[in-house]
């Protein structure tokens, strides 16, 4: 029978730490007869397996073809409250919904002052660390107590309650819109990536205009402020107006800084904000401010300052590695950055069903363009393919066309021109396919197309006229985006001065902003 790698309850399984499984069979056997129930057969098999195997288990347990569907849903929800007794996941969203549930068992029992009680601190908790869509399920449930029974607690009672959960509507509502608006335009750059054009900036502007709410910056919780700079980073990351980004993302982080505790009850916002901020900075090119956040990454993932899970463990695992990658362009070091590609690429596998496929293409990318950097061109277009042939990854078109770009650079420059001309039309028609041909593409499409027409002799000039040609392009507004992907400029200066790529990237590394 066919191996399902991606069967939840097998995934579920290998999440877990040895903590966590010796927890669950304590939990699972409190009662004598589940050691040698179905489910916890099941458990100890996959446990031990390296893949989810349908054929074994039947082959292996007593469970018939019938069962296996519903002991694996029983063992799946029986692993879920395991964990949720682990004081592991006993957040601050966890502590008030137990805060809530208790409230309600009293309820039920005709207890309403006591409910009213927990109900109350249960409340305070949420508004103190910004869970306001937990505060106004609370309010919601005081006011059924307040409604049905007279307890006489205060004599204003229902004024205040009505007052809380108008207020608190509003904080969601527009907590909400904010959120919604900063999703949407993460899914607009993932798809579309930069602005091309005149029309593209004028849609983006209007789609962000009507959706942004009015707001008081005073009058914004942790989590409005929290989604407020995450629209408006990357409003600015898709208009390529990245001192902008750098602003909003440094707004991003100081709420953290400013709310310590927030840092271990969100960590992953706290992680993206970081990884934003790190981003922002790779592309004005501000090394020294790099290199001080990258530090202040790596301080707080040693000392445990960042609240650390699975989630949290694939999220360090991408943010630092893609950050360390960067910090190798910044400073020109493709050659030294060779080892640590290929431990990066020995640590991947570990992390293949937590990290998505689009995430999995950018470390390929990166990888090919420092295997490029370090002239390593065969290497480079291995990598490339990985991304060229994947069929699958619907998102981020600026990745897969500048993918095919580099590709025909790295055949020229590996001297591999046997098929030149058939890649040199693929990737024409496919840029021409995903509407995004720029001025750039077609100056290099172009030049490659008609280098072996050119006599050795005449090739040095060749390089000068379009290196000449794109610098003119390097600061356009629509044209800058394929420079962010492909340092094309210093690939024609390495031809045009006989020097290496790495060469002349460190030579502009030494003159980046101090």
């Amino acid at each position: 029978m066919a191996i399902e790698k991606n069967d939840f309850l097998f995934l579920l399984i290998k999440s877990l730490s040895k903590s966590e499984k010796r927890q669950f069979k304590v939990y699972a056997g409190r009662l004598g007869g589940n050691a040698r129930a179905n489910f916890m057969t099941l458990f100890n098999l996959l446990d031990k397996s390296n893949e989810y195997n349908e054929s074994l288990i039947l082959r292996k347990t007593t469970i018939k073809k019938q069962q296996l569907s519903n002991t694996k849903a029983h063992l799946y929800k029986q692993i879920l409250v395991s964990l949720r007794f682990n004081p592991v996941h006993h957040n601050i969203r966890a502590q008030i919904r137990e805060q809530f549930d208790f409230a309600a068992i009293l309820y039920s029992k005709g207890l309403y002052k006591q409910s009213l009680k927990i109900l109350e601190k249960a409340k305070e908790i949420a508004l103190l660390n910004s869970e306001n869509n937990l505060a106004f399920e609370i309010v919601e449930f005081e006011k059924v107590i307040e409604s049905q029974y007279i307890t006489r607690s205060m004599s204003n009672r229902a004024d205040e309650l009505t007052k809380q959960a108008k207020a608190l509507s509003i904080k969601n509502t527009r907590s909400s819109k904010l959120s919604n608006l900063a999703l949407q335009l993460y899914s607009l750059m993932l798809k579309q990536g930069y602005v091309k054009n005149s029309d593209d900036v004028v849609f983006v502007t209007n789609y962000f205009k009507k959706r942004l709410p009015k707001y008081k910056i005073t009058e914004l919780s942790f989590k409005e402020k929290l989604f407020l700079y995450k629209a408006y980073l990357w409003y600015n990351l898709i208009m390529q107006d990245f001192v902008n980004s750098y602003k909003y993302s440094q707004k991003w982080v100081n709420l953290f800084d400013e709310n310590p505790k927030m840092k271990l009850q969100n960590p992953v916002f706290y992680l993206k904000g970081i990884n934003y901020l790190l981003e922002s900075l790779y592309l004005i090119k501000h090394k020294t401010k790099f290199n001080e956040v990258f530090k202040k990454l790596e301080f707080e993932i040693e000392n445990e300052l960042i609240a650390i899970n699975e989630n949290t463990k694939s999220l360090i695992f991408l943010y630092y590695n893609q950050n360390k990658l960067n910090l190798y362009f910044l400073e020109g070091k493709f050659s030294k950055g060779l080892p640590f590609v290929s431990f990066l690429l020995n640590e991947m596998p570990k992390y293949y069903t937590l990290i998505d496929a689009h995430h999995v293409m950018v470390f390929y990318y990166k990888i090919a363009s420092m295997y490029f950097g370090a002239g390593d061109y065969k290497l480079c277009i291995y990598f490339l393919n990985k991304i060229i042939s994947n069929r699958e990854l619907k998102m981020r078109e600026d990745l897969l066309c500048f993918s095919r770009i580099l590709n025909l650079v790295a055949h020229y420059d590996a001297g591999i021109d046997f098929n030149i001309e058939a890649l040199i039309v693929s990737t024409y028609k496919f840029l021409l396919k995903m509407n995004n041909l720029q001025q750039v593409q077609r100056k290099m499409i172009s030049f490659l197309k008609n280098l072996s027409k050119i006599y050795p002799q005449d090739l040095k000039k060749a390089f000068i006229e379009l290196h000449q040609e794109l610098k003119l392009l390097e600061h356009h507004p629509y044209e800058k985006r394929a420079f962010l992907y492909l340092d094309i400029i210093s690939w024609l200066e390495s031809k045009i001065e006989n020097k290496s790529v790495e060469q002349i990237i460190q030579q502009k590394a030494k003159l980046l902003i101090k």
